[in-house]
């Protein structure tokens, strides 16, 4: 046992989500990622990295909105499968028999049977090493009924995906609270 061949292996296990773009072709594309954060509440905003050599980073210089679909546990098999080919040759939402569902602010869809999704657009593009920083104004967010609370995720009734690294994949595990200090 050594260290992690890469220090981003120490943040895994992290939430992957399935994001839905228009590209040049005019087709919608789907493609996992798990490098994703909030970065912002007022006003809303969030940040992926996407490789500069991935599909998904022409989509979205190309059409600037997007939809951050969060998958559940039981998506793992898709979620792979949809990471194991690009969009730029192969139609993903067809192939994989992907079912989509009307976004309500922007033009790429949702991905019915997720739990969660957030509707964005980007504001800026910033390019760090091999990946472009996408930063993206959140219009309007959702979940699937009976999946959350006030606080996020109900995980008596749900789990979001979480990738570890490779082919492996995870759930939310046993949940604690920590008492305020006296």
């Amino acid at each position: 046992m050594g260290k992690p061949r890469s220090f981003y292996y120490l943040l895994h296990p992290r939430p992957v989500v399935l994001v839905t773009s228009k590209c040049p072709n005019g087709r919608f594309n789907v493609a996992p990622i798990a490098w994703i954060t909030p970065v912002s509440e007022e006003p809303p905003t969030l940040a992926l990295a996407v490789d500069k050599e991935n599909y998904t980073y022409q989509c979205l210089e190309t059409c600037p909105e997007l939809v951050i679909n969060i998958p559940s546990l039981d998506m793992a098999e898709l979620v792979m499968e949809l990471g194991s080919v690009s969009g730029r040759n192969v139609d993903k939402i067809a192939k994989f028999g992907v079912r989509t569902a009307r976004s309500s602010k922007v033009e790429p869809p949702r991905i019915e049977g997720c739990i969660g999704w957030i509707e964005c657009k980007v504001s800026q593009k910033l390019d760090v090493g091999e990946v472009g920083l996408f930063i993206c104004e959140v219009l309007e967010y959702d979940t699937a009924p009976n999946t959350s609370t006030d606080w996020g995720w109900d995980l008596s009734r749900t789990s979001p995906l979480l990738h570890v690294g490779g082919r492996s994949f995870a759930g939310v595990g046993r949940r604690i609270f920590v008492r305020k200090r006296a």
